[in-house]
């Protein structure tokens, strides 16, 4: 029987997370946004060589940073460039329990025009995360005249 490329329960594109500190961030990433660990393998000297969470239908995988092989996280980098987007019940509550377990915000917790109530925060590991929840259906004409107010909004 041929192997599928796509294996089973695997969306196609899934994040992958360098992470100081792996083990902390799976406890995090699971008591605070409420992930799921599908699966941890232990690396040398007590690290994550992998671990994978579901988020929903989603899954991210992580692992303790890498330096010999140029894996390293956000903290290290001084940054990143990506935020992961995450679809929640209640913004809010997960909002607050992520402040209060260290994250920092970026962008404020705010109703926006496209029918999302969202914001930014950076977890304790440095990866920046867009938690949102969607709270108003926005037909196309009417998200077009928003988009253009709030566009000449901002100037």
């Amino acid at each position: 029987m041929p192997v599928k490329p796509i294996p089973d329960g695997y969306p196609r594109v899934i994040p992958y997370l360098a992470v100081d500190g792996a083990a902390k961030a799976l406890d995090w990433y699971t008591s605070v946004l409420g992930a799921t660990e599908r699966m941890r393998m232990p690396g040398p000297e007590g690290t994550i060589g992998h671990a994978e969470i579901e988020f929903g239908d989603s899954v991210v995988m992580l692992a303790d940073e890498y330096p010999e092989i140029g894996h390293l996280g956000p903290n290290k980098l001084k940054g990143t460039p990506v935020s992961i987007c995450v679809y929640v019940e209640n913004v809010d509550d997960v909002w607050k329990r992520a402040l209060d377990a260290g994250a920092t915000e970026a962008q404020p917790l705010e109703d926006k025009f496209y029918g999302d109530r969202s914001g930014t925060f950076k977890d304790p590991f440095g990866h920046s995360w867009n938690l949102m929840m969607h709270i108003e259906d926005v037909s196309p004409e009417e998200m077009e005249k928003r988009a253009a107010a709030y566009m000449q909004q901002q100037g």
